[in-house]
């Protein structure tokens, strides 16, 4: 196995430049905050505390950027506002229908990464989010 060290970088926008989301992870799932950062995909963290997660977020923000630049992508700039996207009225839940074979595959992935269901959509749905505010 190759491993390839990759030098720490200094982001053109610093990490308080960039929104980011903590939320709550259920206690049936671990419990503690999960950290994602919507402009950029990959920024996740997670910790016991409110600001454990943002400070295991903030390593990660490093890392990702660190390593767009060694790869030579580009480091989207900070649009993403919280408060422009969160309706009054949002309480945190959300229930989907999924096609039983989808909830096989992800229910697999979340026992092979050893994390719940639940924290394993959010990672996803964080990304694709991200992602998807990259695009626009």
């Amino acid at each position: 196995m190759t491993v390839k060290t990759v030098t720490k970088v200094n982001p053109a926008f610093s990490f308080e430049a960039y929104s980011y989301v903590v939320s709550p992870i259920d206690a049936t799932d671990g419990g503690g905050f999960m950290f994602s950062m919507p402009d950029i995909p990959g920024v996740i963290a997670d910790g016991q505390t409110e600001l454990e997660a943002i400070a295991d977020g903030r390593e990660a923000f490093i890392a990702t950027v660190s390593a767009m630049a060694d790869m030579g992508q580009e480091v989207p700039t900070p649009v993403f506002n919280v408060d422009d996207f969160t309706p009054a009225s949002a309480s945190g839940k959300v229930l989907a229908r999924l096609p039983r074979s989808m909830h096989m595959q992800l229910t697999a992935r979340a026992k092979t990464e050893g994390v719940s269901l639940n924290s394993l959509l959010l990672a996803l749905i964080a990304e694709g989010l991200g992602r998807r505010s990259a695009t626009l």
